[in-house]
């Protein structure tokens, strides 16, 4: 069931005569905490602290605690004068000298889980990532050796008689300045290990465990300098040093067009952050734009760069624990990572810069189903930091937040230097797909664009948001399509591994030869994926260096970095990828994009469809032209009067919010209106489409004035993952008060065992 459950004192004081064996003395002297759990159900729980803990135990310690029979994780949420409940129970232990989470963040967790309408303890478990969570990943120890004592010339000249390997692992020792890893003095001294163990017992020197931090971008960069500012730069740069100089600031929403120095307005804020003695966090949309951004940081702040913490979902286990305590212990003054680094715990924050702020993959997309964007407003506001969004193509809601006043709008209408935008061409598919032997992958105009840039020595871009080689595989015969057999949706052909997979829930078989229904050889490849692209510009261009870059070929660890970096030193001519090569990038020597098919998502059955394209567009064409040469962008469509790709071909970025924004208050659609979206799901039809049908008519009822409740419908994924899916949506003026609408139906309201519950409050998708 979904939400929190609060208990009062009398029901924790009811739990615990449950749970407690009868006749424990009833202790209310000493110091009284009250524990989350990280798995009991919402209960907060009294315990009482050993003095062996003393003052050690604080709001945000975790703890064991006994519960039960079985030992607990949890949180402490609040430090008790003295507390109600018989019997109470001791504390079994505590896990860290000081509190993990801070008492802001456990805050902005208490708000997180009353807004999104989730458990609590499933927010504070959000702001620790799992690594630091779980207790399975340690600090990464190696033994160092360093000299114990100077060496009298006698007894050297003996030691070197006697043993000389020992003597040349002396030397290296005398020549470093300070301890060093016996594995790579050993390796210096070319002598065994061993051979330092026995100079140990010589008291010669001296070997010690130390603590090796796991830095995933331990390398070091050149320092570079400040770029002049423009005019317009210089009067946001002003804007921005006046948020962080006042105690309650405003909002800065920092809409600039690709390519009009955005990352330098950051760079130059983080250092005035810095220079004031205040920490800076920066969010971006992509893990394919990090390794980017963290060398242009620490390039910039080449005097500090020790202080840059990274965090993102592509580190392993050991490097996000090492990241995450350089931050909590004060060590990192600068963060930068994706979504969930939104809770990196640092303390006196200047800034927060959120770049890409329109990125859906700033949503969590599962509880707590929280807005990265809209978190880092909140937690700005209330530890009194500056926050940037920053955008080419501004969410609709921050846009009207800019312009309702919430939000201080900011402008960069040029680009650095008054470089031209590029120039977008449409090319109407419609036509071009049957002049094409390509079948209409790469249409004549965009074939002979990249035969000049490659004559050049100029780049591409080639632009497709679908992975795979083919988007589904259909017999000509019998019309069957191969359909996957757990979800609602046709299975994507990938040629390098003859398989056809799912890409909702990962089921993956043999390709047919033969069509499995009527038994037809005639079964074909229909629409086109990356893979199919990529193998289409090979066979066009076999002399030129070609590499994809989507979710199936960036699977090893560094294969983010390594692509973007062979890209920048002009180690490949065409780069065909998905929607995590469309923006933020810098290449100068980009002067093509090609986008293969833009009409991919503008169909779909959603009121932000037209939205998502239109930004999609503009910030893969915004990758062109970013250097000295001018660039061009060619737009494949079927069709090209729509006018997301009409507004995106001039660039115009109001004239398409006017549009949109009207269209949105015609029908109360966000940001005129707030929305919740409830999914419900099970494994029998009948049963969950009736679990949904009830929730609707309960809700309908209970529902104030001005919440509109939508009945309980198949959702447009009907089904995935073996799941039945319904939809029932929710359109009222305010959030919180559909939330709390939506807990107290929730909890009155009894679900089968085999029927779950999602609730999406401002949700993104309605798929």
């Amino acid at each position: 069931m979904a939400g929190s459950v609060r208990i009062s004192s009398a029901c924790v004081c009811f739990f615990c005569l449950l749970v407690e064996p009868f006749g424990w003395e009833d202790n209310r002297r000493g110091m009284i905490v009250r524990v989350l759990p990280d798995q009991a159900a919402g209960r907060l729980l009294d315990y009482r602290v050993p003095e062996a803990f003393g003052s050690a135990v604080a709001v945000g310690s975790r703890v064991k605690v006994p519960v039960r029979t079985r030992l607990l994780t949890g949180t402490v949420i609040e430090v008790l004068e003295h507390s109600d409940v018989r019997g109470l129970r001791d504390l079994a232990d505590l896990l860290d000298e000081r509190p993990m989470i801070r008492p802001a963040l456990l805050e902005l967790a208490r708000w997180m889980a009353d807004y999104y309408c989730c458990p609590m303890e499933t927010a504070v478990c959000s702001v620790l990532p799992v690594a630091v969570r779980d207790g399975k990943v340690s600090e990464k120890r190696r033994n160092t050796v360093r000299m114990a004592r100077d060496i009298p010339a006698e007894e050297w000249e003996a030691l070197e008689r006697r043993a000389p390997r020992q003597t040349d692992a002396l030397r290296v020792l005398l020549a470093a300045s300070a301890a060093v890893l016996v594995t790579e003095a050993a390796a210096k001294a070319g002598v065994a290990e061993g051979v330092f163990r026995t100079l140990e017992k010589r008291g010669l020197v001296v070997i010690e465990s130390t603590v090796v931090a796991r830095d995933p971008y331990a390398e070091k960069f050149l320092s570079s300098a400040n770029l002049a500012l423009n005019a317009e730069q210089a009067v946001a740069l002003q804007a921005v040093e006046e948020a962080m100089a006042d105690p309650s600031p405003k909002p800065i929403l920092l809409f600039g067009v690709t390519g009009s120095g955005k990352t330098e307005i950051y760079l130059r804020a983080i250092r005035k952050a810095i220079e004031t003695g205040r920490t800076a966090l920066v969010l971006v949309p992509e893990i394919a734009l990090t390794p980017q951004t963290v060398e242009r940081f620490k390039s910039r702040f080449a005097d500090m760069q020790e202080k840059i913490a990274v965090l993102h979902s592509h580190l392993s286990d050991g490097e996000r624990h090492d990241e995450w305590h350089k931050i909590h212990g004060g060590e990192a003054r600068i963060v930068i990572g994706a979504r969930s680094s939104i809770f990196a715990p640092l303390e006196n924050l200047g800034i927060i810069i959120v770049d890409e702020e329109h990125e859906n993959s700033y949503k969590q997309d599962e509880a707590p189903r929280y807005h990265a964007r809209d978190m880092a407003v909140l937690r700005g506001h209330r530890e009194k930091a500056a926050v940037l969004l920053g955008s080419a193509t501004p969410s609709l809601e921050s846009w009207h937040n800019s312009q309702s006043g919430k939000y201080r709008l900011v402008r960069l209408d040029n680009r650095v230097d008054d470089k031209r935008m590029p120039v977008v061409r449409v090319v109407d598919l419609r036509q071009a797909a049957r002049k094409s032997p390509e079948g209409g992958i790469l249409s004549r105009p965009l074939k002979e664009a990249i035969e000049g840039r490659m004559a050049k020595g100029e780049q591409t871009i080639l632009f497709l948001n679908r992975r795979g080689f083919s988007t589904s595989m259909i017999c000509e015969a019998c019309g069957h399509v191969c359909m996957c057999p757990d979800c609602s949706v046709s299975l994507t052909f990938h040629r390098a591994a003859e398989r056809i997979v799912c890409h909702i829930c990962g089921h993956s078989s043999r390709a047919p030869k033969t069509c499995p229904k009527c038994g037809d050889p005639g079964i074909r490849h229909a629409g086109v994926g990356t893979q199919k692209v990529e193998e289409a510009v090979k066979r066009i261009f076999p002399k030129a260096r070609i590499t994809r870059m989507d979710a199936d070929s960036m699977t090893r660890k560094d294969a983010y970095r390594e692509t973007l970096g062979a890209f920048k030193e002009g180690k490949i001519d065409v780069l065909v990828g998905t929607q995590m090569i469309a923006k933020g990038l810098h290449f100068p020597n980009v002067t093509l994009v090609g986008i293969v098919n833009a009409d991919l998502g503008l169909h779909l059955p959603d009121f932000r469809a037209g939205e998502r394209t239109f930004q999609l567009l503009t910030q893969v064409a915004g990758r062109a032209g970013r250097g000295e040469m001018e660039g061009e962008v060619l737009v494949q469509t079927f069709t090209p009067f729509n006018p997301s790709i009409q507004f995106a071909r001039h660039h115009d970025y109001e004239g398409f919010m006017d549009q949109e924004m009207e269209f949105r208050r015609q029908f109360g659609y966000p940001p005129y209106g707030r929305m919740v979206l409830i999914t419900v799901r099970g494994t029998m039809l009948e049963r969950t489409q009736f679990s949904a049908e009830t929730l609707s008519r309960k809700l309908k009822a209970a529902a104030p004035t001005g919440v509109v409740v939508g009945d309980g419908v198949p959702a447009p994924l009907e089904k995935a993952k073996t799941y039945f899916r319904f939809h029932v949506s929710l359109r009222g003026p305010s959030s919180i008060q559909m939330a709390h609408l939506v807990r107290k139906t929730l909890d009155a309201l009894p679900m089968p065992e085999d029927v779950f519950l999602a609730v999406d409050v401002d949700p993104l998708h309605l798929l």
